[in-house]
């Protein structure tokens, strides 16, 4: 491969695997959509023996932390995404080719960060409508956006063990 070819994918990183980041956007937006279109707050259909399809709003962040604070909580969530979003593209941009598998997992991390992000500033709170529960216990109320997050955070953590990995074979 030529050094000015080279130089460029460097300078690129894995910026390739921003498709994903809007998918998980799209996706995130449209099922949103669809349920705060159908639903009444709080109402649920019971899809299986486990899941519910529901409709909450949260104006806290992961497991309504904050939730309560307010109205302070949803700018100060923004800004920790919008910071997020730029120290996400940053670290992308910076990956190296090889490092797909972290370009992967960033972008459906920037992909539900956005997702939500968005519904902050738009809505003043995140629409989540994915309900699972065991008996009583009802997992909090979650949306694509947190499952991208999710996803790309056990990618991360998986990313790193087969990394340590490669690095003592080597």
């Amino acid at each position: 491969m030529p050094e000015a070819i080279k130089a460029q994918a460097l300078r690129k990183g894995q910026l390739g695997w921003l498709w994903l980041t809007v998918l998980v956007i799209a996706l995130d937006q449209i099922s949103k959509h669809l349920i705060v279109g159908r639903f009444q707050l709080y109402e649920r259909l019971e899809v299986s023996g486990f899941f519910n399809l529901t409709l909450a709003y949260n104006t806290g962040a992961a497991f309504s932390f904050l939730a309560q604070a307010g109205g302070w909580q949803r700018w100060f969530f923004a800004l920790i995404a919008v910071v997020a979003a730029v120290l996400i593209l940053t670290w992308l941009a910076r990956l190296k080719p090889a490092e797909r598998l972290q370009g992967a997992a960033l972008a459906l991390i920037l992909g539900g960060a956005l997702g939500n992000l968005y519904d902050r500033i738009v809505l003043g709170h995140v629409v989540d409508f994915l309900d699972f529960y065991w008996g009583d216990y009802h997992f909090p109320a979650f949306n694509i956006a947190d499952s991208a997050i999710t996803i790309g955070a056990a990618l991360i953590i998986l990313d790193m063990i087969l990394g340590g990995r490669r690095v003592r074979q080597q």
